[in-house]
């Protein structure tokens, strides 16, 4: 599944720091509400990543293609549920305004029949398109994964409901942050609560990874990034310390980065 080639290296050493609770349980970030209305510097990636879903999952609910544009004030469906239910209720209302709208047509058609008028139809011509694209149930896999930065790892994954969501790499203020494999950048800003500045590479569509608590980002969004390249400036942006927060996910759900990292 992608993981990282073995070294002869010693591993890298964790360090449990007192004191630093998991980024869960400092993030009042989750959405868990089945609508959501986009806000300013927002993309379809970060929204996906903070309601723990797959981007690919909202588009296809919310009907939006790649490249995935939002816009502020704009509604999003996290559930099918909700969404089927919000067009029933838009057909619903779409209904009753045709049949309004034909008994004014039959009334005017009649009245223009009477006076010798046509009242051949027109022959409307349906064009049928659909967005949607089959997608395979195999993984694809990065052809090669790098620790974002050197420093011990000082916070452990955690698969719990309430666990790090990834692992807690510690530095010095200003040290490079690299990209862990090729992708794009798919997010960058400050408006995720609890991540600080932080930056979300998509490495293809079924691998995201994270990096939370920069000092400086030094990318931008829709950039492309090789793996190795300095996207940003290791700080403690709403962090407690200096330290770089480092997630992988796999189809919107977290996994352990430590399972792709090669050993050091």
């Amino acid at each position: 599944m992608g993981y990282g080639c073995s070294s002869s290296h010693k591993p890298a050493p964790v360090v449990e720091v007192k004191g630093t609770a998991p980024l869960s349980k400092r993030v009042k970030n989750s959405i868990t509400a089945t609508e959501y209305i986009v806000k300013k510097g927002e993309t379809l990636y970060s929204i996906a990543w903070r309601s723990n879903t797959d981007v690919r999952h909202l588009a296809s609910t919310n009907n939006i293609v790649a490249p995935y544009r939002i816009y502020p004030g704009q509604k999003i469906y996290l559930s099918k549920k909700a969404a089927q239910t919000s067009k029933n209720k838009a057909s619903a209302e779409s209904f009753q305004k045709k049949e309004q709208t034909v008994v004014k047509k039959t009334v005017a058609s009649s009245k223009k029949q009477a006076y010798g008028g046509s009242a051949s139809g027109q022959k409307i011509s349906k064009k049928s398109s659909s967005n949607s694209r089959s997608t395979s149930s195999f993984s694809k896999k990065v052809n090669q994964w790098r620790w974002p930065v050197k420093g011990p790892v000082i916070g452990t994954y955690s698969s719990s409901q309430q666990g790090n969501k990834g692992i807690d790499i510690a530095g010095k203020r200003g040290d490079k942050i690299k990209a862990a494999a090729d992708g794009q950048v798919v997010y960058a800003g400050d408006v995720l609560r609890g991540y600080g500045k932080l930056i979300i590479i998509k490495h293809n569509d079924d691998y995201l990874s994270a990096y939370a608590h920069n000092d400086a980002i030094l990318v931008k969004e829709q950039q492309i990034v090789k793996v190795g390249d300095v996207i940003a400036k290791m700080g403690d942006t709403d962090s407690q310390r200096v330290m770089l927060h480092f997630e992988v996910r796999f189809r919107g759900k977290s996994v352990n980065p430590m399972k792709y990292l090669p050993k050091r």
